[in-house]
């Protein structure tokens, strides 16, 4: 695994290629463009907060767009690059039986450019924090960290996708069902609280995206530090994701070609 981590380092400047093609060809006949990474959230954020502000008027959460943005953004990143991902392999078909290259890169190229999206929307989430003057503090200097962690698990999640897909087409359709069921279970429209109190450490644990979220609205949201034992286990956690993927990505690839 070591020895295809070095490899893959030395193709970096291909997956950094990669990613700014995959977000030019995403934007590229959209009258928008790249302004739709900040519209997208926004006009999300907006549905949300008129459901459970002025609808429902039951949200019980202060500053609602703010908090609401800072449980999306992160939940976009992580359903985008998922989805993307399954398909890098086979949508890059005719590249796999002529160049020799890691075929860990395009997947590994699909997240790293959802990274990029997500850092890009960031602004409209700052923005909203100094539109309803959320006070923010040293906690914020996490973000980075939370961002690497879910680089690890989205990397990891990846890697076993596109590997699966490969073999197995109906990989999109089953995880489009599964991430919308997954979205309904994190909080994220709504706080960790309305959680029942002995099932919060469950959800905390057996849902890495409900951790970072979590912990995402304490540095964000709440000027609140991390929670630090949650983190960490997330951090076990998407470590194991990524062990996980590379482990099943690298065992499966030499039949690609003929898969394919």
């Amino acid at each position: 695994m070591f020895n295809q981590i070095r490899l893959i380092l030395r193709y970096r400047h291909a997956i950094r290629n990669i990613a700014v093609r995959d977000l030019k060809v995403r934007y590229s006949n959209s009258a928008l463009g790249i302004v739709w990474s900040f519209f997208n959230p926004l006009l999300m954020t907006l549905v949300y907060t008129v459901v459970f502000t002025f609808m429902l008027r039951d949200s019980g959460v202060p500053k609602y767009p703010v908090y609401i943005l800072a449980g999306l953004l992160p939940w976009n990143f992580f359903n985008l690059a998922t989805l993307g991902a399954i398909s890098a392999v086979t949508a890059n078909s005719p590249l796999i039986g002529r160049l020799y290259f890691p075929r860990e890169i395009l997947p590994i190229s699909i997240v790293a450019s959802n990274a990029i999206n997500f850092l890009i929307a960031l602004v409209l989430l700052f923005a909203f924090i100094v539109i309803y003057r959320v006070p923010l503090t040293l906690y914020v200097l996490w973000l980075p960290i939370l961002l690497l962690i879910q680089i690890i698990l989205s990397i990891g999640v990846a890697l076993f996708l596109s590997a699966i897909h490969v073999f197995f087409r109906d990989t999109q359709q089953i995880m489009e069902v599964l991430l919308l069921a997954w979205f309904f279970v994190t909080p994220i429209l709504y706080p960790l609280e309305r959680i029942r109190e002995a099932t919060r450490p469950f959800v905390l644990l057996l849902n890495p995206l409900a951790a970072l979220i979590v912990n995402y609205r304490n540095i964000l949201y709440a000027g609140a530090p991390p929670n630090l034992g949650v983190l960490a286990a997330t951090f076990v956690e998407a470590l194991l994701a990524l062990i996980v993927g590379f482990a099943i990505f690298h065992r499966l690839s030499p039949a690609f070609a003929e898969e394919l």
